[in-house]
């Protein structure tokens, strides 16, 4: 069995205590972004699993998209990614 070489940490603690690792985040072939996965990623950059540029590279987002995804949740938390509540959270 192979396993990867990747860099950066393997796992981060979070700040209520839990750890995530990179198994916790969705597949690179990831086509429908659900709010879960959005915030998977989020606190993945936030945390330090993965860098900004890493994240767009492996999901295929544009820069402004992922800072979109990022200040949403700065400003009103991770229910700002739902689709259905994009009009609520507007600036």
């Amino acid at each position: 069995m192979y396993i990867r070489k990747i860099h950066g940490p393997h796992t981060v603690t979070m700040p209520d205590g839990t750890t995530m690792t990179r198994s916790d985040l969705p597949s690179p072939r990831t086509t429908r972004w659900v709010a879960s996965r959005k915030a998977a990623v989020v606190r993945a950059v936030d945390h330090g699993l993965l860098s900004a540029e890493e994240a767009i590279r492996t999901y295929s987002l544009s820069e402004e998209e992922l800072n979109a995804w990022r200040s949403a949740v700065a400003k009103f938390g991770e229910k700002a990614l739902k689709t259905t509540a994009l009009q609520q959270f507007r600036d």
